[in-house]
């Protein structure tokens, strides 16, 4: 490790120097999807010619009256960019980052909406889509960039194209077609904390329209920091993966067939948390190293294990039409001993299985015959199953108490759906589109209390102590209707406003941590299965949405602008949670869901890009500035909370929206130079968030004030793209700043203020040692990347 840090002091040096002296950023005012040759080659010119997706069909950036954000393959490999994460640093009033305990869950936020739970029961509320298969749930969703083509980020409702759980916006990761002529790519990296990855692609016509290939990557690094307990590497990664493709048609043929399968395989350490507190019992210190940790539990051993099958066919009709097809099945399987106390001792320990399983098919018929309508219907399912086992042991609060949480969610949807544009004259055009919904969520909930150690499911020892405090089975449907309708006015190609309204939805379903014995009853202690139901089950949410917007291209293409208002009117806002209770008499935990009432989120977004100058110190080469500005202004209007001997209260003065920054900007400047008949791209990126929130409650302590990350890269591509190298350096001042965390201290119900004991300690409300955990986002990181095609 101190060699790592060496290299990357040194490293670090070189890096200012070439990103303040020659700073560039590989790109230029359009984020290219053209060809694989362009897309190594060339730095893009990001301008709004950028052909998306975002409406399900192929447009040009500007054209669409949608907030959306696209990176290509060659701006993400310029940038060094490692896994999905990487695109929140640039992209306005978006978070997302690894889920706090994990490696490979997924919490995703924008504008205001997301989920960070990953229990079976809670949804997310940002979709996540590779190509175009919506991935149903959190686990196995940081996906690694490699083999990609481009990433979309679409903030705002989606529900109308993209459906279910897209109530704040969707990411869509989208892999590189193969090409026609055999292709051969090496990638490899070096870097801090031994970092070590490598990624073999390559692919072969087989005939004239046959085409197949396959991607192989080796993903590892050392540990941030080490469990001193266990001895183990502590943010450490450790991952095989691999894609495989066969293609049919395409390129000037009438019908493309493409089915891909892909599998991941994370076997790196538990990631632990670092406590923010002495221990209330043992007195264990605050340790110095936030990336150290002591947490004791290790079984069952750390493990995601992801894989899935897509078939996307497409096929030309004649007349305009086009018909799509789109299956995914798609399965993971996870194991992940999370210690919440940080502590040695067996005082709020949690290990937990997480095993997803989902099939969809989506069907979709377009219309495009060059005329003034264009448009989609389309027809999707999903069935899905998710199942969570998990202990929550407290060993120090009674001998060997341990909480089982059996919970198992089926979900099944339905929808149809249209989008149509009509263009009404040469610079006004109308797009209405629109959503039903059939969803209905079923669940089976088991919690049983044991005594003596953990669960049987767990290898535990503990016996069965009385009745199960929930023993749940029941469903629900919850059925939407979500329209969308926009206005554009172009009065050229080059500028495009625009107004929108449109709505999202995210179902609703059953507490899997809810206490069932604890329902309200019309006899105490005695509720009935009606009543039970009612108290696990929470109700869906909505949000209504109004954006009005600018994009624009420049002088000629050398500035590109995209301005966006919105206001979202959010109601029944789902907020999970668990504490610390009382059961039978026995302290344990309860989950705790809220459909909190009403918030309100209005903000604004600009992202910009100019060309500042061409054929500076020599001839082809440009200068580049880049930024994106976000701001949000999230309130809740209404929080009823339940508050013991008070009944329901309004607490929306007190609480504040999670994971949503009030700002968030970035810039970046590049420099692009031809040296002899290869290029040279430098950059430097500046990206900045303001305070962060990690619960509706605010807490000083694991709350996190603003900040701001530098970045740079160096890179030399040879001529024609033949290979290559490139020297990135990732939060380069080695900014510490918390990303997520864990709380159970005692605090005011209404204000949310901690109460200290006398002597100043704080009150732990579930275990004895006080749970305040946090977990840190990754340190100053310096890499040197090298590839090569054939």
């Amino acid at each position: 490790m101190g060699k790592a840090r060496l290299l990357g002091g040194v490293a670090c040096v070189m890096l200012g120097v070439a990103g303040l002296s020659a700073p560039g950023a590989a790109q230029d005012a359009t984020q290219t999807t053209t060809t694989d040759a362009q897309a190594e080659t060339d730095s893009g010119t990001n301008d709004g010619d950028v052909v998306v997706t975002a409406r399900r069909r192929e447009e040009r950036l500007v054209d669409v009256p949608i907030a959306v954000t696209s990176f290509s393959g060659a701006q993400l490999a310029q940038a060094g960019a490692i896994d999905i994460t990487d695109i929140g640093a640039t992209t306005p009033n978006i978070t997302v980052e690894v889920s706090r305990g994990t490696n490979s869950t997924l919490s995703a936020f924008i504008r205001g909406v997301g989920q960070q739970d990953p229990v079976s029961g809670f949804e997310q509320g940002v979709g996540i889509y590779l190509d175009d298969v919506y991935l149903n749930r959190p686990q196995g969703a940081v996906l690694d960039i490699y083999d990609v083509d481009r990433i979309e980020v679409l903030r705002g409702p989606q529900g109308t194209l993209y459906g279910r759980n897209t109530i704040g916006g969707a990411v869509k990761y989208v892999t590189k077609s193969l090409p026609q002529e055999f292709s051969l790519k090496v990638r490899g990296t070096y870097g801090s904390y031994d970092q070590a990855d490598g990624v073999i692609t390559v692919s072969t016509p087989i005939s004239d329209i046959v085409r197949v290939g396959a991607s192989a990557a080796r993903l590892s690094r050392g540990g941030f920091g080490t469990n001193l307990t266990t001895g183990q590497d502590n943010y450490n990664k450790d991952i095989w993966a691999g894609r495989a493709t066969l293609e049919m048609g395409g390129y000037g043929q009438p019908v493309l067939i493409r089915i891909s399968g892909d599998y991941t395989k994370d076997n790196s350490n538990q990631r632990g948390g670092h406590r923010l507190i002495p221990g209330q019992v043992s007195g264990a210190p605050v340790l110095s190293d936030v990336f150290d940790t002591r947490g004791g539990l290790d079984d069952p051993r750390q493990f995601v294990e992801a894989y899935g099958l897509a078939a996307n066919a497409t096929a030309e009709l004649g007349g305009g039409f086009t018909v799509r097809s789109i299956t995914g099945w798609r399965r993971d399987d996870s194991a992940s001993p999370i210690d919440f106390d940080a502590l040695p001792s067996v005082d709020v320990d949690v290990p937990a299985y997480y095993r997803n399983q989902q099939f969809s098919q989506e069907f979709q018929l377009l219309y495009d015959n060059d005329g003034p309508l264009t448009g989609l219907l389309g027809g999707y399912y999903l069935g899905a199953k998710a199942d969570t086992q998990f202990d929550v042991r407290l060993f120090t609060t009674l001998s060997g108490l341990t909480a089982f949480t059996q919970a198992n969610v089926d979900t099944e949807t339905f929808a149809v759906f249209g989008d149509f544009t009509y263009k009404l004259s040469e610079q006004f055009s109308l797009s209405v589109g629109g959503r039903y919904t059939w969803d209905k969520r079923t669940a089976s909930i088991l919690r049983q209390n044991y005594l003596g150690g953990g669960s049987p499911v767990f290898g535990g020892a503990g016996v069965a102590s009385g009745a199960p405090s929930t023993n749940f089975r029941g469903s629900r449907d919850f059925n939407k209707f979500t329209p969308r309708v926009s206005v554009s006015y172009q009065p050229n190609r080059d500028h495009n406003l625009y107004a929108s309204f449109s709505q999202g939805f995210k179902g609703g379903g059953f507490d899997p941590r809810g206490v069932g014995v604890n329902a309200p009853a019309a006899i105490p202690g005695r509720p009935t299965d009606t009543e039970v139901a009612s108290y696990l089950s929470f109700r869906p949410e909505t949000v209504d949405s109004y954006e009005i917007g600018h994009k624009a291209n420049w002088m000629d293409g050398a500035l590109y602008t995209a301005l966006a208002l919105f206001r979202m009117d959010y109601r029944d806002v789902q907020i999970p949670g668990s504490a610390g209770c009382v059961v039978g008499g026995i302290p344990t935990f309860c989950g705790i869901i809220t459909n909190a009432g009403k918030a309100r989120f209005q903000g604004v977004e600009l992202e910009a890009n100019a060309r500042l100058g061409r054929d500076l110190a020599a001839a082809g080469d440009r200068v580049n500035l880049s930024g994106s500005l976000g701001y949000i202004d999230a309130k809740y209007r209404e929080y009823i909370t339940q508050i013991a001997g008070r009944g329901p209260v309004d607490v929306a003065q007190y609480r504040k929206v999670q994971n949503t920054p009030a700002w968030t900007a970035s810039g970046t400047l590049a420099y692009h130079l031809p040296v002899g008949e290869g290029e040279v791209d430098a950059s430097t990126t500046a990206s900045y968030r303001s305070r962060t929130y990690q619960f509706e409650i605010p807490n000083p302590y694991i709350d996190q004030a603003g900040y701001t990350l530098l970045d740079a890269n160096l890179v030399y591509t040879a001529p024609g793209g033949r290979w290559t190298l490139g020297l990135h350096g990732k939060n380069l001042t080695n900014k510490l700043y918390k990303t997520s965390g864990y709380t159970f201290i005692q605090a005011d119900a209404v204000t949310g203020a901690l109460i200290p004991n006398a002597n100043g300690t704080l009150r732990p409300t579930l275990g004895r040692e006080g749970t305040l955990t946090a977990f840190y986002g990754n340190p100053r990181q310096v890499f040197v990347t090298a590839s090569f095609k054939y």
